[in-house]
């Protein structure tokens, strides 16, 4: 199947949520790059795994007066992102789910749905607890918000493996004779 075959099969709404989640992905790829140094080598996503509250101070120190800006404008910009990709991994399981009619199908989209919705939960929680942690950071913030970001990381990876257990099952329904 071509790309652009491909493309035309999705549903316009899913379309304008991935394309959506791309350019905001993209958005916050670019605003990351100033974060990234010896300290903070991914950028805020190392801020995400601090799991000290010294680590967190010394990638604060790391950024500066003049990036510190841009690590909560990538905060503030997550808030966008996060229902962008949930809504699209969400369709995009619903989308996947139409020729599927196994009870094995339908049970696995139900936990890719829950792991989505936990992942989006996470986040969410992370970025408040992460804009809460920036004067001064707090061994327990900093605890909570890695551990939210563990939590979203690992949804997102069972979701989407999930996701292609359930586009590389069966793709019609069995004949009953």
């Amino acid at each position: 199947m071509s790309t652009a075959k491909g493309m035309a099969a999705l549903p316009r709404n899913l379309l304008v949520l991935l394309v959506t989640a791309a350019v905001l992905l993209v958005l916050l790829l670019v605003i990351n790059q100033p974060l990234q140094n010896t300290s903070a080598p991914q950028g805020i996503v190392s801020f995400q795994l601090a799991g000290t509250a010294e680590h967190a101070r010394t990638i604060i120190r790391s950024w500066g007066a003049e990036n510190l800006f841009w690590a909560k404008a990538s905060l503030w910009l997550d808030f966008l992102f996060i229902p962008a990709y949930l809504l699209a991994l969400l369709h995009l399981t619903r989308h996947f789910m139409q020729d599927r009619p196994g009870v094995r199908e339908r049970t696995i989209a139900r936990w890719v749905r829950a792991l989505f919705l936990t992942a989006g939960v996470s986040d969410t929680t992370q970025n408040i607890l992460l804009l809460n942690n920036f004067h001064p950071p707090g061994d327990t913030l900093t605890l909570y918000a890695t551990i939210c970001a563990l939590v979203r990381y690992t949804g997102l990876a069972l979701g989407i493996a999930g996701l292609v257990i359930i586009r590389a099952s069966r793709r019609h329904p069995l004949v009953h004779s």
